[in-house]
């Protein structure tokens, strides 16, 4: 069953300071209330994350995956190794910089390997878009002293 999920909002920061938000992965646990564990298992030459795994418990089912992601100055994308719940997932965080700070589009593809009803599905993705949205908005913000 796949499940996407999309947003689009803006954040008084910086594109750097939301950048080092999505990279500084030890903190995940901190602001995204899905995530209750993340760790980098390897990293890309420059020393961006690039293997990572996570413990996620959304709509009251928790999961424990292996995710690998890759950067650009202005993209955090990342796509599933192994899951218990998931057979599929690729997530993709774009920041342009504006006036006032960052727009952000978060996009977020999943394919469950069981099938749950409807709405334990809409209830997980609305936890992703808000979590996408809200988590991370407060915390670049925090971090860029707003």
């Amino acid at each position: 069953m796949a499940v996407s999920a999309k947003t689009e909002f803006d954040v008084a920061a910086p594109p750097s300071v939301v950048m080092e938000v999505l990279m500084d992965i030890a903190s995940l646990p901190d602001w995204s209330g899905p995530h209750r564990e993340a760790e980098i298992l390897t990293e890309h030459d420059d020393g961006a994350p690039h293997e990572v795994r996570v413990v996620v418990t959304a709509a009251g089912i928790s999961d424990e995956q292996r995710l690998q992601y890759s950067w650009t100055e202005f993209t955090c994308t990342w796509d599933l190794i192994e899951a218990n719940q998931l057979s599929e997932q690729h997530g993709v965080y774009t920041v342009t910089e504006t006036e006032s700070g960052s727009h952000i589009e978060f996009i977020l593809d999943v394919e469950l390997k069981i099938k749950l009803p409807g709405m334990i599905v809409k209830r997980a993705q609305k936890m992703a878009v808000d979590t996408a949205r809200k988590g991370l908005t407060a915390e670049a913000e925090r971090r860029h002293g707003g």
